[in-house]
């Protein structure tokens, strides 16, 4: 585990907090990288819902690289980068994992939803912006979502 802050936790002339964290792809430190977020949202006045839409959306995203990106639990890392500026905050999550289809419907088995497969819909519904880089047979993913504060 490591964390890296590229303004070394003061805040640029520019507004701009940015924090770094690499985590084990393991399940426990989901929990961490949701800290790391509810601190930085702390340095500004956000209203708790919107502080929960970014935990439930952060977790969603650090859930699919732990789950899925790799083949054995805990066998890789997932980054983490957050931006925090005047009027929005963005999260990266990258892993080095198995890359997959941003566009592929969720999975049905019969009528039911199978387990997952509504994170990034989640994610695009709670945020202002969502981008991903990821292509099925290619290593590594990238996922990023914005949520504007005013």
């Amino acid at each position: 585990m490591e964390l890296v802050t590229d303004t070394a936790g003061i805040e640029s002339p520019e507004g701009v907090r940015v924090v770094r964290l690499r985590i084990p792809a393991k399940p426990e430190y989901i929990a961490l990288a949701r800290l790391a977020l509810t601190g930085l949202a702390q340095t500004r006045e956000l209203d708790s819902e919107t502080i929960g839409d970014l935990k439930l959306a952060l977790t969603e995203a650090v859930s699919n690289s732990v789950r899925h990106a790799y083949g054995t639990p805990g066998e890789g890392q997932v980054d983490v980068r957050y931006e925090l500026r005047g009027d929005r905050i963005s999260v990266e999550v990258l892993d080095d994992g198995a890359g997959f289809d941003p566009l592929e419907a969720p999975a049905f088995d019969g009528d039911e939803l199978s387990e997952g497969g509504l994170g990034i819909a989640i994610i695009r519904t709670i945020s202002d912006g969502v981008e991903i880089d990821s292509r099925p047979g290619v290593r590594g993913s990238r996922l990023r979502f914005v949520k504007n504060l005013s």
